[in-house]
């Protein structure tokens, strides 16, 4: 019988029993699972992230990331006491690695530190084109547009119990971008890290869910199904760029010089992100770098920041009123956005020859490519010839931008 109760003990079978909420979480990363690998909804991020949430709530497991509080202190018990630290100022990444297990380790080196989501954004720059924006530069005025749902719901969070630190970093969610959201959160307010990662990669997944509905309940049958085809056959566009390749090099160090100097708290997103682009157009010369930025650096960065925002999700961190008015609140925010872009679009066709379809201000998210990929298939539902691919790439490419630069304006003014 001792023998039993000690392989008992040595099992989580009674912790889960105690404790039911360690079950819900588990059956979160369970969906969250299905929703990656079944549905493909965003595998690339939404997998690691839900099997991090698993390993974060396993009792005993020990891989729960444990969070600071205001002070950089962590509490967590050492030779069965329970100990406080400064966890910046008292413990090296060796001691965090064997007091508090190696995903905290991983978390306060490479999340914490704010590294990750720089070079993350110099993958996704390898990973972009800007030719179809450059090509319709109007259209990139869509992607300021759909920034509308950031600080609508900055305004309105901050009048329900966040403080505007809080609500900031709530906000930031409605442009869509996961590694932004993480950056934004990590300079505002970093005890809300878990939860917000995990709305903005989640509703970063729905996009297929989201758009179509926010189109549905905004855009009438003629509006979708604008031809932008034929309204360049009717508007000729007039401007013609001799040479693109030119132009493409010049683009990021041109925009980065002048966001370093209008937003400097945005720099380390627009900065990483720019250099990637920078690189992939040059061509040969650096083409050995451009493919380790796309490839090898993007991918490893993309599995420990998924592997250790959802050991972020714990227990204590995730089951609380003032998670659910985060989820609650991101939902608005990408809805919001969309909705700002669509209403931008039906603004600019009250006063302009050639009409915008609205599906290309849903689309300035930063959600690339997904939404311009949601929004063609709309397009194509209501007319068969209308592929809209490129034009809403336009607003879309222009949102990546957007959204790096009103999260270093919430940094600059809230932090």
């Amino acid at each position: 019988m001792d023998i039993l109760e000690n392989i008992y003990g040595m099992t989580a079978i009674g912790k889960l029993i105690a404790d039911p909420s360690y079950i819900v979480m588990i059956a979160l990363g369970f969906v969250l699972l299905y929703l990656g690998i079944k549905k493909q909804f965003e595998p690339l991020l939404l997998v690691p992230i839900a099997f991090g949430v698993l390993l974060a709530n396993f009792p005993g497991g020990g891989l729960g990331v444990i969070a600071a509080d205001g002070e950089g202190c962590v509490e967590y018990l050492k030779n069965g006491v329970m100990v406080r630290q400064n966890i910046y100022e008292d413990m090296t990444i060796p001691e965090i690695a064997h007091d508090l297990g190696i995903m905290n380790m991983l978390y306060y080196a490479l999340i914490k530190s704010g590294l990750l989501p720089p070079i993350i954004f110099m993958g996704v720059g390898a990973l972009t084109d800007f030719g179809p924006m450059l090509r319709n530069l109007k259209l990139a005025i869509f992607g300021a547009g759909a920034q509308f749902g950031i600080f609508a719901v900055l305004i309105v969070a901050s009048q329900c119990g966040f403080d505007m630190k809080e609500a900031g970093s709530l906000a930031i969610i409605g442009g869509a971008d996961g590694p932004t959201a993480i950056f934004t959160t990590l300079k505002l307010a970093p005890h809300m890290l878990g939860p917000i990662a995990i709305a903005a990669y989640s509703y970063m997944a729905l996009v297929p869910v989201i758009i179509p509905l926010v189109v549905k309940l905004t855009c009438s049958k003629e509006e979708l199904s604008i031809n932008m085809k034929e309204q360049d056959k009717l508007y000729p566009n007039k401007t013609e760029f001799k040479n693109m390749q030119a132009l493409k090099i010049l683009f990021p160090i041109v925009v980065t010089t002048i966001v370093a100097i209008i937003v400097p708290d945005a720099v380390s997103l627009i900065g990483m992100l720019m250099f990637g682009n920078l690189i992939k157009e040059i061509g040969n010369s650096t083409s050995r770098l451009f493919q380790t930025a796309s490839n090898g650096i993007m991918n490893t960065a993309t599995i420990f920041l998924g592997l250790c925002v959802g050991a972020t999700m714990t227990v204590d961190a995730f089951l609380n009123l003032k998670t659910i008015g985060i989820v609650a609140g991101g939902f608005c925010a990408f809805g919001l956005s969309i909705f700002g872009g669509i209403c931008l679009a039906k603004v600019y066709n009250l006063f302009a020859k050639k009409k915008i379809n609205p599906l290309i201000g849903a689309t300035g998210l930063s959600a690339v490519p997904m939404a311009s990929r949601v929004a063609n298939d709309i397009a194509l539902k209501y007319d068969p010839k209308n592929h809209v691919l490129n034009y809403c790439m336009s607003s879309n490419v222009a949102g990546v931008i957007g959204s790096a630069v009103a999260a270093g304006i919430l940094i600059s003014f809230l932090g």
